[in-house]
């Protein structure tokens, strides 16, 4: 019998819970959980550049239990290694409009490569972990 491979992707920069449960729960679709981890470059077509160096977020991915293997995904798109992995399931975040998934649609269905959807853990996030430093920075700061 054929293992069910399932791909999800990730900055991980400062790595959190939400980031675990994402991926626990990308693991329990198949068999087999590839993570794309984005290159600095990736990350910076959509976002800020990473504070956790590329070489460190896929060191943190790889050791979690839940993750079979850790890749670089050099583009914010996972279309690029969908179609080197073409893997079984593609996990994709609530937070991706239809317009930016559009083409990853296209690649996956020509894969046969189904997509679920999983809602964005708002209880944390590297941005509000970056924003709480700041913030206690600050306060914390002798005048």
């Amino acid at each position: 019998m054929k293992e069910k491979v399932v791909y999800a992707y990730v900055v991980a920069d400062l790595l959190h819970v939400g980031h675990v449960i994402a991926l626990e729960n990308a693991k329990k679709q198949g068999d087999k959980l590839i993570v794309g981890v984005l290159t600095d470059e990736a990350t910076m077509e959509k976002k800020a550049r990473p504070i956790l160096s590329f070489d460190e977020r896929i060191r943190l991915v790889k050791s979690l239990k839940c993750v079979d293997i850790a890749i670089a995904q050099e583009t914010y798109s996972p279309i690029e290694n969908i179609r080197k992995r073409k893997p079984d399931i593609l996990m994709e975040c609530n937070t991706h409009s239809e317009e930016d998934l559009k083409e990853t649609r296209k690649a996956a269905k020509i894969i046969g490569c189904e997509i679920i959807t999983t809602p964005y853990y708002h209880e944390q996030s590297s941005s509000r972990i970056k924003d709480k430093v700041v913030e206690h920075w600050n306060n914390g700061k002798k005048e």
